[in-house]
């Protein structure tokens, strides 16, 4: 009888393992099925600037410095690999700030607000952006449940004995993002 109640213990136990490695699993996936949607929509955004670039390019003959940081940050983007968060988080952070930047700029142009190319691709980029955001959003999300499980006992137990681990959240590092803007209201 003793026999088969450690038999049913084990089996009980076993089971538990084999539950929480699943989930694990399940988890990294999320991960990695949000970090593939936020791929996309920075590919998406990266094939997007050249077009952007070319079409203001024209209009804006002293804001080449503008357009310039906006390609120098589009080719860093570029270059970073796709599996380090941190580096590519901070790099696609500098390159939504230059974009940013070049948007305001286009603002003193009224005959480029007035064209329809630009406003296409202007149309087409606040889309990604809004896209990214929710990718950003999802991979955080799958992130903090691996997280929690890696951590947790005694999933964390499970986790470390099969080589999970925690994962990086995909967080803007220029602080000036983060900010509350100003606004201003100039009687006059």
């Amino acid at each position: 009888m003793t026999t088969w109640i450690v038999v049913a213990v084990i089996a009980a136990i076993a089971l538990y393992i084999v539950s929480l490695y699943n989930r694990l699993v399940r988890q990294r996936q999320m991960v990695r099925e949000g970090w593939s949607g936020i791929d996309v929509q920075l590919k998406r955004r990266f094939d997007l600037i050249p077009n952007l670039v070319e079409t203001v390019k024209g209009y804006m003959t002293h804001e080449r410095d503008t357009l310039a940081a906006v390609t120098h940050m589009r080719a860093q983007a570029g270059n970073v690999p796709s599996g380090d968060v941190a580096a590519r988080a901070q790099a696609e952070g500098l390159l939504g700030a230059a974009l940013g930047r070049l948007m305001a700029v286009a603002e003193s142009y009224p005959d480029l607000k007035a064209s329809n190319n630009f406003l296409e691709l202007q149309g087409a980029l606040d889309k990604v952006e809004h896209e990214l955001q929710m990718a950003r959003r999802y991979y955080n999300g799958a992130v903090r449940d691996l997280n929690v499980m890696v951590e947790s006992f005694p999933s964390n137990l499970v986790a470390g004995q099969f080589g999970f681990s925690k994962e990086d959240y995909f967080e803007i590092e220029d602080a000036s993002q983060r900010a509350t803007p100003k606004v201003s209201f100039d009687a006059g």
